[in-house]
């Protein structure tokens, strides 16, 4: 217990921050039993910071950003006078823009029609939310909340090049093809050496490149489990209203269009009607969306994407198949997979020690994306069905809420 504790000290010196963004499955009907830990026998004080740690990093982005960013009644954050809107109509788009509503971006995502609204000067967003609500009952409105998460990584320059990802061996591709990999994240650092031999395709920020550690590592990760072409997606770009839905929508939306068949996704954040309906979309259509459960502890609520039912859970475990403390659990979790002690690549061109479910899903995407055909959804139902049949189980015997169907990607 006391590494947790030591681990949490070193997140808030460091300054990291990191992020973490099912399918109804032909698999074994199998009933999910209470979670197989024994938490009584962890100490109270570390399963309330693992659980606070997240929310007090929100606390710190709400006060240092607090004419941009404020928090919606269950105290998310949210960007401040936006209102996200889709199956609006065009009539009631016009009388939103007579009662003094902006039309701030508009896009078009899988087909879906996104609209993002400013409220009028004066108007509390929880008003402007409400008033839109009842002025349109055929619409979907929802606040533009922005997703975050935690992660830890330590530098380490003792870690030696190439990079270790993993106390495992790099897997290698079982296919021919190149292994494509879209990945949902802050920007990588794609000057560093360990993806000299990948190729790259950059979304968000227009020119400008924003590298940042968490995004850096996950993509070492995927590289290093056999992901030969990683479509990276910047949603934060170094912005205090990063990683806001819209944001993350559009980047699916590019993500679609170039037919990507797994997506990684390492944040969390609320449900939130606009991202469910994007992220359904998707899924329906054969791609696969595989996102960390979170790291806000056992007993906390159900954290998103992971939670969306169609979205790939991915939990954390230790080199001794324990799950690590932080981790979420409940039935969104449907893989395990190392994540914690993992050796991955920092912004600095260095390399860094890396902790959390954020950098297990990596592993997940990357053995999915190597299993997967063609863009298809039985295709991907397959593809998961394999997974968790191959999968180690650690806890009780199919599937449990600690563990899903078991780990995987272990050597």
């Amino acid at each position: 217990m006391r590494f947790l504790q030591c681990v949490m000290v070193l997140m808030g010196a460091l300054g990291v921050a990191d992020a973490q963004i099912r399918l109804p499955l032909s698999l074994p009907s199998v009933p999910l039993p209470a979670a197989a830990q024994s938490l009584d026998t962890v100490p109270s004080r570390t399963l309330d910071a693992a659980s606070e740690s997240r929310h007090r990093q929100i606390a710190r982005l709400v006060r240092e950003n607090s004419r941009l960013i404020e928090t919606d009644p269950n105290g998310d954050p949210i960007v401040r006078s936006e209102i996200i809107a889709v199956a609006m109509s065009d009539e009631a788009l016009a009388r939103a823009l007579e009662h003094g509503f902006i039309l701030a971006r508009e896009s078009v995502v899988a087909d879906i029609h996104l609209r993002v609204l400013k409220a009028p000067a004066g108007l509390a967003t929880r008003d402007a939310l409400r008033d839109l609500r009842a002025a349109d009952e055929q619409g979907v409105y929802d606040y533009d909340h922005i997703y975050t998460g935690v992660g830890i990584a330590a530098p380490d320059p003792s870690l030696p090049a190439p990079l270790r990802a993993s106390s495992s061996a790099v897997a290698q591709s079982t296919q021919a093809a190149i292994v494509r990999v879209g990945l949902l994240d802050t920007g990588i650092d794609a000057t560093h050496p360990v993806f000299h031999e990948s190729l790259i395709h950059s979304w968000g920020c227009g020119a400008t490149q924003v590298p940042a550690a968490h995004g850096t590592a996950v993509a070492s990760l995927l590289v290093s489990r056999g992901a030969s072409e990683l479509f990276a997606a910047d949603v934060y770009c170094g912005s205090p209203t990063g990683g806001a839905v819209d944001t993350i929508a559009t980047a699916l939306g590019w993500l679609y269009a170039q037919q990507i068949d797994v997506i990684n996704v390492s944040l969390v954040g609320p449900k939130n009607a606009l991202l469910e309906r994007v992220i359904t979309t998707l899924v329906a259509r054969g791609h696969l969306i595989v996102a960390a459960v979170g790291n806000d502890g056992p007993a906390a609520p159900p954290l998103y994407p992971a939670a969306y039912p169609g979205v790939v859970g991915v939990t954390a475990v230790d080199a001794h198949r324990r799950v690590l403390i932080e981790a979420a659990r409940g039935p969104q979790v449907m893989f395990a997979a190392e994540g914690a002690d993992l050796r991955a690549a920092s912004a600095d061109h260095g390399y860094a020690v890396v902790r959390g479910t954020s950098f297990a899903a990596p592993i997940v995407a990357a053995l999915l994306a190597d299993s997967l055909p063609a863009l298809d959804r039985a295709a991907a139902l397959a593809s998961i069905d394999a997974l968790a049949r191959s999968a180690v189980h650690a806890g009780s015997a199919g599937r449990d809420l600690t563990y899903g169907f078991g780990i995987v990607g272990e050597p």
